[in-house]
């Protein structure tokens, strides 16, 4: 089986896949709705996923724990069944640290650690390929295997990130903005008489009370972000397939016109795929 691992700036997303690629492509999609059109999951061999804080101060060891408890919780003997262990990073310190894991805790699984020289598949026309994050190529790599192209990732994370993926399969370039949860603290850093609030989807636009007013500006504000750029983003590329993902992705998609798909797990695919590309199918 595959670990697969997103470490995210704010949060770290993990995944375990269980059957091989030719054995995933014999299976039928399902479409779950989420009121804004269909998700089509072909994700019937991510078996778990989870969820954690990403914590740069963790060591390798404290992650090899970390990874065989959560595993250990669901009957699991991550010695046994992983066999090759998938990784994308935007914390270059966690990164160090997961290199450093998989050497001394999983010397005998293959690793691919996803960042520059590593086989994607995908042509990266940024000027410099290098500056793209791990998990931005992820998204496309992920977002084109599912939906071809062209395509447009909106990931909703630490920060909002828009990416562009040609008709034939390149990744052109995007956006980045501050996400929801960046926005959100420097608002109450720098506003006294705002509090804290939980984000839920608010009643109505106006807001008739302090928390519905800062809900309404979030959840919406954030929303028209999203049609706005996708809107200029197909005024450059054409018509295009909107895939969103990310952390905040369900919360603030069924808000957004422009989206199509909500695929909360892409960066986990997309990593699959690469494995696969280097390494081979997932045993």
């Amino acid at each position: 089986m595959l670990l697969a691992m997103d470490v995210g700036n704010t949060e770290t997303v993990i995944g375990l896949y269980a059957l091989r690629a030719d054995e995933r492509e014999s299976l039928p999609a399902t479409d779950v709705g989420f009121g804004i059109g269909a998700v089509h999951h072909r994700d019937h061999d991510l078996t778990h996923h989870w969820r954690f804080s990403t914590v740069p101060a963790r060591t390798r060891d404290e992650y090899a724990v970390l990874l065989t408890q959560i595993l250990d919780l669901e009957g699991l003997d991550i010695a046994a069944i992983v066999d090759g262990l998938a990784v994308s990073s935007s914390v270059p310190s966690v990164t160090g640290e997961l290199r450093q894991m998989a050497a001394r805790w999983f010397s005998g699984v293959p690793c691919v650690v996803l960042g520059p020289g590593t086989k994607t598949g995908m042509p990266v026309l940024y000027d410099n390929p290098k500056e793209v994050g791990a998990d931005r190529v992820a998204n496309a790599v992920g977002a084109f295997d599912r939906y071809g192209g062209p395509c447009i990732v909106v990931d909703l994370g630490t920060a909002t990130t828009f990416d562009a993926i040609s008709v034939s399969g390149e990744y052109l370039g995007g956006a980045i903005t501050p996400g929801v949860a960046i926005s959100l603290e420097a608002l109450f850093q720098h506003a006294a008489a705002l509090r804290r609030v939980e984000l839920v989807t608010p009643q109505a636009v106006i807001g008739r009370s302090t928390a519905e007013s800062i809900r309404s500006g979030v959840l919406f504000g954030f929303a028209a972000q999203v049609d706005g750029m996708c809107q200029r983003f197909t005024s450059e590329l054409g018509p295009a397939t909107v895939v969103a993902t990310g952390g905040l992705s369900e919360l603030v998609a069924p808000h957004a016109e422009a989206i199509d798909h909500v695929e909360p797990w892409l960066t986990l695919h997309g990593l699959r795929i690469v494995y696969e590309r280097n390494v081979g199918s997932v045993p």
